[in-house]
């Protein structure tokens, strides 16, 4: 388990220095991979309608409700690393 919280870390850093900043989408997913590996399943009240983004960020969140830490970590990694 070490070693995957290694490359995760390697994968967070890896995540500020892209080449090209990622689509909206894509950022999203990144947020949403981060969270559920770094806090587990969102508990976290919605927000109002006038918080679009925080929406967005919230729901893509919510989508991975379930996913464990280590396999959101995984997903994290591969996804970064398709970024570079």
């Amino acid at each position: 388990m070490a070693d995957l919280n290694a490359t995760f870390e390697a994968a967070v850093a890896q995540s500020k220095n892209l080449s090209e900043r990622p689509d909206n989408a894509t950022l999203l997913k990144i947020y949403a991979l981060y969270k559920q590996a770094t806090a587990g399943d969102n508990t976290e009240k919605k927000p109002g309608f006038s918080d679009i983004v925080g929406r967005a960020k919230w729901e893509a969140w919510d989508k991975l409700k379930g996913t464990a830490a280590d396999a959101a970590q995984q997903q994290y990694i591969d996804l970064i690393a398709a970024l570079e």
